[in-house]
């Protein structure tokens, strides 16, 4: 069964359409990718699909259940998002953050069950030792993985994940796309994850499929091989590419900038 369902999901801002048309499918355990260039409408798809935003048209629907229909503590059980930045001036613990995302499950009291998701969540991002450190002390690419353990301890459906990886540094932005691609293949739970990035050699590195968004409508949907093209990275990104297949590693090769004339 198919787990998240986009239909024909249009968005505009006074005066500016900026999502057009978007119709896409994702199955239980895929990693997919979304990239774009900024403005492109990358932040705009997540934020429709969480209801954060609401859209002008069209229909979004998770395991079947039309969003728009669902009360906010139910999506919240459903998915998980992460956004580009957090604040970061709260004196709370990283153990208390991180126990945030257990409030779609919680009614009354957290239950010692609740503790052990916060435990196990801090664990697999390899940040037990920072659970009693105040969040706002951290650095920029610890606090980023501190958010991504919320989300993680949500136990939602869909991950949404709006620059993940933006201020680790590479080790780590490595280890955490490697972390996302076990949980989502993990089948003992049909979980996706759709991630907004703009490194597209990681995108090509870790997807099932990507999404290419290109002023609003969908310039390209499927797997790393059939996206990442020389023509569509040029049509989209503006730039030349070569394309690079070694062993089971698909790397892009950017040669340089398209300038005016050039496609002539």
């Amino acid at each position: 069964m198919t787990l998240l369902d986009v239909r024909e999901l249009c968005f505009s801002w006074p005066g500016r359409e900026v999502l057009k048309g978007i119709d896409f499918k994702v199955e239980p355990n895929q990693l997919v990718s979304v990239l774009g260039v900024n403005g492109a409408g990358k932040t705009t798809l997540l934020k429709c699909i969480n209801r954060i935003l609401s859209q002008s048209s069209g229909m979004v629907r998770l395991q079947s259940n039309d969003m728009a229909t669902l009360p906010l503590m139910n999506v919240a059980r459903h998915i998980a998002y992460v956004p580009q930045s957090v604040g970061t001036n709260f004196p709370m613990s990283v153990f208390d953050v991180v126990l945030l995302g257990r409030r779609p499950h919680v009614n009354w009291f957290v239950g010692e069950a609740d503790r052990e998701k916060v435990s196990e969540s801090l664990h697999y991002l390899n940040l037990k030792e920072f659970a009693f450190r105040r969040y706002d002390q951290l650095s920029g690419g610890e606090r980023q993985r501190v958010v991504l353990a919320k989300a993680l301890a949500q136990d939602p459906d869909l991950y949404l994940l709006d620059e993940p990886t933006s201020d680790l540094d590479l080790k780590n932005q490595i280890v955490i796309m490697e972390k996302l691609v076990a949980l989502v293949k993990n089948t003992q739970r049909a979980s996706s994850a759709l991630v907004a990035i703009h490194d597209i050699d990681m995108a090509a590195r870790f997807s099932d499929k990507i999404l290419l968004l290109h002023e609003g409508v969908i310039h390209a949907f499927g797997s790393p091989k059939e996206v990442l093209t020389p023509k569509n990275i040029g049509e989209v990104f503006g730039v030349e590419a070569e394309i690079v297949n070694k062993s089971s590693l698909m790397r892009i090769i950017i040669k340089g900038a398209i300038r005016a004339g050039d496609e002539a």
